[in-house]
């Protein structure tokens, strides 16, 4: 059970200001949280596995080496430029 002392407690602890006329709501909301996640928990399963559910094998394409664009065809519309490697700004 989510009270408002455990909602005081993670508003500290979060360093938020939770005013006092919404501690009601918030804390039903939280409840309804951990209620959802207690019914997820508690759903029941057959036991068998959820990977692969589609049963497919090997779904990667093979590699395949195809004819890349030359850096200068790459670099001729980039506004500023250096040994062959885009400049952009620095904004820090």
């Amino acid at each position: 059970m989510v009270t408002k002392e455990d909602i005081e407690n993670i508003a500290i602890l979060s360093k938020l200001f939770v005013a006092e006329e919404d501690l009601d709501k918030l804390t039903k909301e939280m409840q309804n949280i951990v209620d959802f996640a207690d019914a997820i928990n508690n759903a029941p399963d057959d036991g068998s596995e959820f990977d692969n559910i589609n049963n497919l094998s090997n779904i990667f394409r093979e590699d395949v080496v195809v004819q890349s664009f030359l850096c200068e065809e790459i670099l001729k519309n980039a506004p500023e430029q250096s040994d062959n490697h885009f400049l952009v700004k620095n904004h820090s």
